[in-house]
C-alpha cells in the first residue's frame, strides 16, 4: 500500500468514527424527543420533509440530492424505530413498485404488511392494524388509479404524504435471447407503459396480464420460454437475469403514491391539499365551485372527475391545490367552496414531494 493511499484511508476511518459518534448522538436526541410526544404519533412527515429540504439546499456535492435524501431517510428510519417500529401496508407481494415506494418513504426499519388489494390497504389502516398505507393514485403515462380514487371518497383515512417514484421496467427472463421467448407476463399497467417497446422488439409474442409484476417474475423464473416486465428489485428477489433494461416508452415515467393514515399533518412550509367536491346540478356550477381558488390566488394542480356512484351521470371532482388547509388563502377558498358545493371532503394536507 502506498503512503498516499494509506493517508486517504486513515482520513476516511477518522471521519467514519466522527460520523458514528454524531449519528449516535442524533439517535439519542430523537429518542428523547419521542419520550416527550403525547399523541402517540411517531412518523412526522412534515418535520422529515423540512429536514430533507434543508439538507438538499445545503448539499454541494459530489453526492446527488437523491443520494443525500436516501442516506438521511435511512438514518431517520432507524432513529424512528428507537421510539417505535411502525407498520406500513402496501400492495404486495415483495418486489412491487408499491413496496419500493414504501421503502423510499419510510426506509427499511418498518414492519411491512403485504396485501392482495388496494382495498385491503385502506381496511388495515382504518382498523388501526397498520399505522400507514401506501397506495398508487396516478401514473404519468396511464393516468389515475380509479380504485384508489373511489376508496378515498368513502374512506375515513387521511392523506399524510405523497411519493413520486420514477418507474423503470425491464424485460426479465432465464432465456438467453428474445427469440426464445414465447410469452411475456406483467401487470396490465406495466404492459401499457411498455407498449411501443414490446411492439418493436417482441412482435407476435403473447402478452399475459397477472396480478403484479412480482408475480410475473415468479412465473418467469419457473416457466420455460417465459419472460416478465418488472423492476430490478423483483428480478433480484427471484434471481432472474435482466434481458433488456429500461424498456418503458416514456423515460420520465413515474407513479405518484399516497400515504394514508388516521391523523392529520401540520404545515411543513411547502404543502399540498387534496379535496373531493360535488357540484350542484345547475348551469355554471363547476366553474363557480373552483372560482374561489383563482380569487384567492391558490394554485390548482389537479382536477380529476369520477362517477359518484350515487346516481345516474353524477360526478365528483378530485382536486389538488398548493398550500396547507390551515393557510388563510386555502382555508378561505374551502369555506367558500363548501357553501357552493353539494358535497366537500378534505382528504388531507401534506408535504409536497421533493420530486414534484
Amino acid at each position: 500500500m502506498t503512503d498516499d493511499l494509506k493517508k486517504l484511508r486513515d482520513a476516511i476511518d477518522k471521519i467514519d468514527n466522527e460520523l458514528l459518534d454524531l449519528i449516535s448522538k442524533r439517535a439519542t436526541l430523537a429518542s428523547n424527543i419521542g419520550s416527550l410526544k403525547t399523541d402517540g404519533v411517531i412518523y412526522r412527515p412534515e418535520r422529515e420533509a423540512q429536514v430533507l429540504r434543508r439538507l438538499v439546499e445545503q448539499n454541494q456535492g459530489p453526492l446527488s440530492n437523491e443520494s443525500i435524501e436516501s442516506i438521511y431517510k435511512s438514518i431517520m428510519s432507524n432513529c424512528r424505530a428507537l421510539e417505535k417500529q411502525i407498520t406500513v401496508a402496501f400492495l404486495g407481494p415483495l418486489g412491487t413498485f408499491s413496496e419500493e415506494a414504501s421503502m423510499k418513504q419510510f426506509g427499511e426499519s418498518i414492519v411491512s404488511m403485504q396485501t392482495s388489494s388496494i382495498d385491503e390497504v385502506f381496511h388495515l389502516v382504518e382498523s388501526h392494524k397498520a399505522h400507514y398505507g401506501v397506495v398508487p393514485v396516478e401514473n404519468s403515462t396511464e393516468g389515475a388509479i380509479n380504485r384508489t380514487l373511489d376508496l378515498l371518497l368513502t374512506s375515513n383515512t387521511m392523506i399524510c404524504a405523497e411519493i413520486i417514484l420514477p418507474v423503470h421496467h425491464n424485460l426479465i427472463s432465464n432465456e438467453k435471447d428474445v427469440s426464445s421467448i414465447k410469452k411475456i407476463y406483467s401487470h396490465t399497467q406495466s404492459l401499457s407503459q411498455c407498449h411501443q417497446w414490446l411492439l418493436n422488439h417482441t412482435p407476435g409474442i403473447e402478452l399475459q396480464s397477472v396480478s403484479s409484476n412480482a408475480e410475473a417474475v415468479k412465473i418467469a423464473s419457473k416457466e420455460k420460454g417465459a419472460a416478465a416486465v418488472a423492476s430490478v428489485r423483483a428480478a433480484a428477489l427471484f434471481n432472474v437475469p435482466l434481458l433488456a433494461e429500461n424498456i418503458e416508452d416514456d423515460p420520465k415515467n413515474s407513479t405518484r403514491f399516497l400515504v394514508i393514515s388516521n391523523h392529520e399533518v401540520k404545515p411543513s412550509g411547502l404543502d399540498k391539499t387534496s379535496i373531493i367536491v360535488a357540484a350542484k346540478n345547475q348551469p355554471g356550477a363547476i366553474a363557480s365551485m373552483i372560482e374561489p381558488f383563482a380569487k384567492n390566488k391558490v394554485s390548482m394542480t389537479k382536477l380529476e372527475s369520477r362517477p359518484s356512484k350515487t346516481g345516474l351521470w353524477e360526478y365528483v371532482f378530485f382536486i389538488d391545490v398548493e398550500g396547507h388547509m390551515t393557510d388563510s388563502k386555502v382555508a378561505d377558498s374551502l369555506k367558500e367552496i363548501e357553501s357552493k358545493a353539494s358535497f366537500l371532503k378534505v382528504l388531507g394536507s401534506y408535504p409536497q414531494s421533493n420530486l414534484t
